[in-house]
């Protein structure tokens, strides 16, 4: 096709808004409008209405006022698609093997568009286990699997995640110097164990996925239960079989994955 074909399916107000995404995802930190607009080397008016736009739709938002900064659903869309597919693949024999050496439920998580998401669910092969089902949007504070997405990402990372699950974190009585303390402490010991906020007597245990930049691309939980009547190995070990199967995945998964796949 030559240069004048090409002219003639431009489409500007696209070309705008691409400029715009492309910018800011090469940038820490955001952007005012103005810097947005000497870099592209526009007029800062011609940029008022795209970001709007792309504030409301979720693309972008707003930090420190007049600074505007990239938001992670560019990311969520792309785990809608085909690698989200993958992983699942690379993962369910895995989660397969896991539930019978546990005897316990186990699910797959990844971040996406403000939630932690279910993408794939293991039964126990036991009577008794804690299912979820797969899509299910739970919670970013208050479970294993929001807790270790957190851990493993950088701290800009974490703070858009948080944006875009609360909005204003600094209105949010949860993100507290302790609780980021604790993402800490789950980063250093690689996996999260808690009670479970939603269902007595269960206790959640997490380990991350990590894609080829070392940084969580999903995290796998067993909500753990105690079984009286079935030979069951202990938490300690229910851990550690978590962990390996963590580390199998990260390792199959590595290589065509990292936290912005």
């Amino acid at each position: 096709m030559s240069e004048e074909e090409n002219d003639r399916y431009r489409a500007p107000a696209l070309d705008k808004g691409l400029d715009i995404l492309e910018l800011l995802a090469a940038v820490d930190g955001g952007l005012t409008q103005a810097e947005i607009a000497k870099r592209l080397d526009r007029s800062p008016n011609e940029f008022y209405r795209m970001l709007d736009r792309l504030v409301k739709r979720g693309y972008v938002t707003r930090i420190d006022g007049d600074r505007f900064s990239l938001t992670l659903k560019l990311f969520g869309l792309a785990q809608l698609h085909a690698p989200v597919r993958r992983l699942v693949s690379f993962a369910v024999p895995l989660m397969r093997e896991l539930a019978e050496a546990s005897r316990q439920a186990n699910q797959l998580v990844v971040f996406d568009r403000g939630n932690p998401v279910v993408i794939a669910q293991q039964e126990a092969p036991g009577y008794w286990g804690i299912s979820i089902r797969v899509g299910s949007r739970i919670g970013l504070f208050d479970t294993g699997s929001g807790h270790v997405l957190l851990a493993f990402r950088s701290k800009e990372e974490r703070e858009r995640m948080i944006a875009e699950h609360i909005g204003d974190s600094s209105t949010d009585g949860r993100v507290t110097p302790e609780f980021l303390a604790r993402l800490d402490l789950i980063r250093t010991r690689g996996y999260e164990m808690m009670p479970s906020a939603q269902t007595a007597g269960v206790i959640n245990l997490s380990a991350p996925v990590l894609g080829a930049d070392g940084t969580a691309i999903a995290a796998l939980t067993v909500p753990y239960i105690t079984l009286i009547n079935t030979p069951a190995p202990d938490i300690s070990t229910t851990i550690q079989l978590i962990s390996e199967t963590t580390s199998k995945l990260s390792e199959m998964a590595g290589a065509g994955f990292t936290a912005e796949t």
